[in-house]
């Protein structure tokens, strides 16, 4: 399959969220001794997250660190239970990417294109593949991430 029918691109590293029972020790190494700079929280019950952005370098460059810990230990998603939670990737358009993607059998998370933590439009591939979506992230949650204009200029 050649790139040319591939109607998106996969622009860069938008985030890596990391999750732990508890975001106060993640943010003393994050934030205390590394040097980012929190930019944002987020909390979700239905997503089960107590979530702190961080971020370090500036524009299309910008990367976010999201620490996340569950707001209940005994509910899923269980966002500790995989300490490198999940890895974000820019794309220019995403429900293209969505679209071409299923067509191709990439198996998706549940919930489809939704607004996320950091106000981007945002969906999930699935970690494990089933027979319907033979294709998936082999063991990885892969967070597909609408880049905004800026980065698709700068990265593009």
């Amino acid at each position: 399959m050649t790139a040319a029918l591939r109607p998106f691109k996969v622009l860069g590293i938008q985030q890596v969220a990391i999750g732990g029972t508890d975001k106060s020790r993640m943010k003393k190494l994050w934030v205390d001794m590394l040097g980012l700079e929190q930019t944002g929280t987020f909390q979700s019950e239905r997503e089960n997250v107590d979530e702190d952005i961080l971020a370090m370098g500036k524009g299309a460059m910008k990367v976010e660190v999201d620490i996340m810990q569950p707001m209940d230990i005994d509910k899923k998603p269980a966002v500790h239970t995989t300490p490198l939670n999940h890895i974000g990737l820019w794309i220019d358009d995403l429900p293209k990417a969505v679209q071409w993607l299923t067509a191709q059998g990439v198996r998706f998370a549940p919930g489809g294109i939704r607004k996320g933590a950091a106000g981007y439009d945002i969906t999930f591939l699935h970690p494990k593949s089933n027979d319907e979506f033979p294709i998936a992230g082999e063991g990885v949650l892969i967070e597909l991430v609408q880049a905004p204009a800026d980065v698709i200029a700068a990265l593009g």
